[in-house]
């Protein structure tokens, strides 16, 4: 499975089996964390078989079920710090789906009180959020997505690598659903911003991702 197929394939869960991440697995998972910390300057921790943040009120309200797995994303309290959660925590992700693993990005209905027993928050850091990840009861199901249009200003006359970018940014996951970003093409280069809500700067971070992957152009200079 490419990175590509992984987009399409994956899709949020929130239901977990009892599956442990073990084995050739573990090591890839935390092999692709060890990367993207290196690379990002972020403190992305693997927490294993810790139920307590996922076991109270918010939890099951969000409809999460045997959670005993996620993925810290931690990181100083700078401007960038949602952006950059968002790019590589979806590269953790899409590698997650290529190693059989489902996720669900987690940004309120969780317990950051009882998730910081077991995170490592070193002075001027910040726990932004978390991303569920195990062996899901099922696959999950997919979502409706904006027609590209309303994520870009060029399309049909746009060049073949911009559309194919804009295509994996649909895909992206972000907060409720709502893809609150904007895509534009100057000559050959992007911008890309993000609109105005809750999480959207990690939305971006996300979709930029996404498109880079999709375009096959490393636009904003990420390793």
């Amino acid at each position: 499975m490419d990175l590509l197929e992984a987009m399409k394939a994956r899709h949020s869960v929130r239901r977990y089996t009892d599956q442990k991440i073990e084995g050739e697995v573990l090591n890839e998972l935390q092999q692709i964390i060890g990367e993207c910390n290196r690379d990002s300057g972020l403190n992305i921790q693997l927490c294993l078989n810790e139920p307590n943040a996922f076991a109270g009120m918010m939890a099951r309200y969000g409809k999460f079920s045997n959670v005993k797995n996620y993925i810290a994303l931690v990181g100083n309290k700078d401007d960038d710090l949602d952006e950059k959660c968002g790019y590589y925590g979806e590269k953790i992700v899409l590698r997650a789906q290529q190693l059989g693993l489902n996720t669900c990005w987690v940004a309120m209905t969780f317990s950051k009180a009882k998730s910081k027993d077991v995170i490592t928050i070193k002075p001027g850091e910040k726990l932004l959020l978390v991303i569920s990840v195990g062996y899901g009861e099922t696959a999950g199901v997919s979502h409706k997505v904006k027609p590209i249009e309303e994520l870009s200003n060029m399309i049909g006359s746009s060049p073949e690598w911009f559309n194919r970018g804009m295509e994996a940014v649909q895909l992206a996951p972000t907060a409720m659903n709502q893809q609150k970003f904007r895509f534009e093409l100057d000559g050959d280069r992007v911008n890309a911003s993000a609109g105005l809500g809750f999480y959207t700067k990690t939305d971006l971070g996300i979709a930029k991702y996404h498109f880079e992957i999709g375009s096959g152009k490393n636009i904003w200079k990420r390793n």
